[in-house]
């Protein structure tokens, strides 16, 4: 079975080929673009961010295509062969699949005229959660393929997808030692707890009930003036830091000596606030000498306390949430996954505890959105398959309903 699958739900343009079965996956191709554009403005514009989905996917595509070698590049290109002619019925329908994103009617009306259906069984598409002006966009280009190429469609939940993708390697496996587990999904948009009771079988016990951890790592930056996205430029800095100025003691004995507050980390339950911790760096800075909290070992330090804030709070939960549901594994999965400080704390700490919890952790370049994420939630959702006529966007859908 071949899967082609499009991530648009948030800024990364996201398209995947991947070649699956229940004893192996071989990945065909996972391109992704990730739109630069937003770091001038400190955050993602939703309209701005469908612009550039508008723009990019069909190059995307074609790219994804010919490294999947599905296409030939170049073909009907070569001069004397004519383009493929669209009989003008389905051109209408196109049209209308297309009527918002007049821009990638074009594009994806010259695509279609270049080359032949590829070889593929399912294309697999985000239907959210995430925001709803790029949904559409990439939801709607799933709708005109699969309707062109008449192939079924699998609508994706980008938190499953979050999940899933940890399972690259299920044939190697024995499933039943993996679950339950509690997945820790944490990015710019989302903060989840969520128990795995097996795949396709989720329940959220915990989430933000403000900030998401990403969403603190970037307004924390932007009050460094340390620009966007913060998650990224925190851990590099905080890096240096524990390199110039902590002991080289891989149990780092030394901390910060600013004082950040870790909320909720001792709460009864299992959600998640970090909007006081943001509130926290802008005070520290507004009752620090001037002269001080603009050097570079403050701004250094300050990094550093808040990126150990914000790992103490999540991994203390995480594991709580484990132990309280008797979990067999823990599971990581959103753009904050790939921080390298929370990845080796997490490992530290399941190592100290009294009894054995397996640590998933996918790869650093599919802990940010990708469309491999995608193209694995839909195999394991086949049975979920539809006519492009059936799919809609859920920009605050939810996982486990």
């Amino acid at each position: 079975m071949k899967i082609l699958a499009i991530e648009t739900s948030c800024d990364d343009t996201g398209i995947a080929v991947l070649q699956a079965s229940s004893s192996k996956f071989k990945v065909l191709a996972n391109v992704v673009s990730s739109q630069q554009i937003h770091a001038n403005y400190g955050g993602v514009f939703p309209m701005m961010a469908k612009r550039e989905h508008q723009r990019n996917l069909v190059p995307v595509l074609e790219q994804a295509l010919k490294l999947a070698k599905l296409v030939n590049p170049g073909h009907n290109t070569a001069p004397g062969f004519a383009k493929f002619k669209i009989p003008n019925s389905k051109l209408q329908i196109l049209k209308k699949i297309l009527e918002k994103e007049n821009n990638l009617f074009e594009s994806t009306k010259e695509f279609l005229e270049k080359y032949e259906k590829p070889n593929v069984d399912i294309i697999a598409v985000t239907n959210g959660p995430g925001l709803e002006p790029c949904l559409h966009v990439g939801v709607n280009f799933a709708k005109a393929l699969s309707y062109f190429w008449d192939i079924p469609v699998i609508p994706v939940n980008h938190i499953e997808g979050h999940i899933l993708v940890n399972f690259m390697k299920h044939e190697t496996w024995n499933m039943k030692q993996m679950f339950p587990a509690i997945s820790l999904v944490v990015s710019g948009g989302h903060t989840q707890l969520i128990l795995v009771k097996k795949i396709g079988n989720y329940e959220i016990i915990g989430e933000t009930r403000d900030d998401a951890a990403g969403e603190c790592f970037d307004k924390a930056a932007r009050i460094l003036g340390l620009g966007y996205p913060g998650g990224p430029i925190i851990s590099k800095i905080a890096s240096e830091f524990a390199r110039s100025y902590l002991a080289k003691d891989p149990l780092r004995g030394m901390t910060s000596q600013i004082l950040l507050p870790r909320p909720m980390m001792h709460s009864k339950d299992y959600d998640f606030s970090f909007s006081g911790l943001k509130t926290a760096v802008l005070y520290k800075i507004r009752d620090t000498d001037p002269k001080i909290a603009k050097s570079q070992e403050f701004i250094q330090e300050m990094c550093f306390a808040v990126q150990d804030a914000i790992c103490d709070v999540l991994i203390k939960k995480t594991i709580n949430a484990a132990k309280a549901y008797k979990a067999k594994t823990i599971i990581l999965g959103g753009g904050v996954s790939a921080n390298q400080e929370l990845r080796k704390q997490f490992d530290y700490k399941l190592k100290a505890i009294s009894y054995k919890l397996n640590l998933l952790v996918p790869p650093v370049n599919l802990s940010t959105d990708n469309g491999l994420m995608i193209a694995v939630a839909g195999y394991f959702n086949r049975n979920k398959k539809t006519s492009w006529k059936k799919l809609t966007v859920n920009a605050n859908l939810r996982i486990g309903k």
